[in-house]
């Protein structure tokens, strides 16, 4: 790989789970999922042991409960997990110089021209996973290749504890009998269409004509699954941006109707907005309101706040007032709230009132960990399970 292109993608092994395995003694070896444990609730991450039993992330935890009731299911600590997330990126940052993240556990790292500072690209990946492992107690998988797509494609095909080279020589071997969908972009619609063309291995796909495919999947996804299946990628290894704003929203089935249901809606995204906030140590000063009516028309409203918030009623207070100035007159599709302007200094204040405010919400918080987001909520909305 000398003189070319090489980029390696890391991906930490079933990460919350594994920093919680690393952390408790008692949940190493069983099955533990991590994620929202209300009735709406989906799984962050599930250890190895819950996969065996078809558990796997952004599964519903209903579905994940039957198909695994002996399992551990715990909220998890997002905080924690920031925490060990920012030692495993300060590492990347000592190998590459270009580092692009993808998730919390995940980036591409960009090692052209480092091939002097390296005994070998095995070796090197080597050395970083034993740092990683020595720092954190976590595995990670590693995938090495010419470019983005298929680093991670690699970094994929031996977990977990993987290390995968994949070489321009090699490509076209390690490529054509994996599974259509293991190609960017194929979902499960694209994935029964091309099926409906007896089409399910990326070797079979390399060798359709582009005129067959463009006329079942349009010009554009034509050349981008052919060039994907040829194993080319010229997409740049590229920083990315934190988070500009936390929101959530909500579309309802019918339209809802009459302040009172609006407001107790906008209390339950204040609440969701805020503990997401909390979680990743943010405070916002401007709130946004968005509002779809049934007609489809879209509204914003927003107001930058003097100081910075990441408190449920302040949020919510805000997004009323927002809200009483429109003066809306016909039924509401969508409701949404979102925080940005961000001040990250995580600094407590020194005002009495506002402490006991910081202390009142971790105690908040702590709950709603333990028992999931409704653990403690306002009791007027016990009886809302719209949001």
């Amino acid at each position: 790989m000398a003189g070319k292109k090489l980029v390696m993608h890391v991906d930490m092994d079933a990460f919350f789970a594994s920093i919680e395995q690393h952390d408790h003694a008692e949940y190493r070896g069983k099955p533990l999922i991590v994620g929202g444990l209300s009735g709406r609730g989906v799984v962050s991450t599930c250890s190895y042991e819950a996969r065996k039993y078809g558990v796997h992330s952004a599964m519903p935890i209903v579905r994940a409960k039957r198909l695994c009731p002996q399992g551990i299911y715990i909220e998890g600590n997002y905080r924690h997990y920031r925490e060990v997330s920012a030692e495993i990126f300060a590492i990347f940052a000592r190998y590459a110089p270009v580092v692009e993240p993808l998730s919390i556990d995940e980036a591409f790292l960009d090692l052209t021209g480092m091939e002097l500072l390296m005994k070998s690209p095995r070796a090197y990946a080597e050395k970083l996973k034993r740092e990683i492992k020595k720092k954190t107690g976590l595995v990670a998988s590693v995938g090495l290749a010419p470019n983005k797509f298929l680093a991670k494609l690699a970094s994929d095909l031996n977990k977990p504890d993987g290390l995968v080279i994949i070489t321009e020589e090699n490509k076209q071997k390690v490529l054509d009998p994996l599974p259509v969908s293991r190609i960017w972009g194929v979902g499960k619609k694209t994935a029964a269409v091309l099926q409906g063309m007896h089409i399910r291995t990326i070797g079979q796909l390399r060798r359709v004509p582009r005129e067959n495919l463009a006329a079942k999947l349009g010009a554009h996804m034509a050349d981008h699954l052919l060039q994907l299946a040829q194993g080319i990628d010229n997409r740049e290894v590229a920083p990315r941006e934190p988070a500009k704003s936390i929101g959530k929203e909500v579309t309802f089935p019918r339209d809802i109707h009459g302040d009172a249901d609006v407001e107790k809606v906008l209390l339950a995204l204040a609440e969701k907005v805020g503990y997401r906030l909390r979680k990743q140590a943010l405070k916002g000063r401007t709130i946004q309101l968005k509002l779809r009516l049934g007609n489809f028309q879209t509204y914003t409203r927003s107001r930058t706040l003097y100081e910075a918030t990441c408190y449920d009623e302040e949020i919510y207070q805000t997004a009323r007032e927002l809200y009483r100035g429109m003066h809306v007159q016909q039924g509401i599709r969508l409701l949404g709230i979102s925080v940005s302007g961000f001040d990250d200094s995580g600094s407590m204040s020194l005002f009495h009132d506002e402490a006991r405010k910081e202390n009142l919400y971790a105690a908040i918080d702590k709950i709603k960990q333990r028992f999931g987001e409704q653990g403690i909520t306002k009791a007027h909305l016990l009886k809302h399970d719209e949001v």
